[in-house]
């Protein structure tokens, strides 16, 4: 499903024009300027009960491999967004 395709479900959900969902789509998950995006910048954690929790993740330097030379690469510390999927989603999706 793509963003157009989600805009045309929830527009079909509910009572919204697909412009007003739009509105709602992009302040939820733009990602620069989104709820959830400016969150996991701060370092919050969003949780939606039963759906599941968004948040940021710090991940450590590190010493790679370039797989064709087999030459060691340095790799930066870095902070990469999360998401883990909550009971409900879960036992749903199984």
């Amino acid at each position: 499903m793509n963003k157009a395709e989600l805009l045309q479900a929830v527009a079909d959900r509910t009572d919204l024009s697909t412009r007003d969902v739009r509105a709602v789509v992009d302040a939820l998950f733009h990602p620069s300027s989104g709820v959830l995006a400016k969150a996991m910048k701060k370092g919050d954690k969003v949780t939606l009960t039963g759906f599941g929790t968004f948040d940021r993740r710090d991940r450590k330097a590190r010493t790679a491999r370039n797989p064709q030379t087999g030459e060691p690469l340095k790799v930066k510390a870095r902070k990469v967004p999360g998401f883990k999927a909550g009971a409900s989603l879960r036992a749903y999706v199984k």
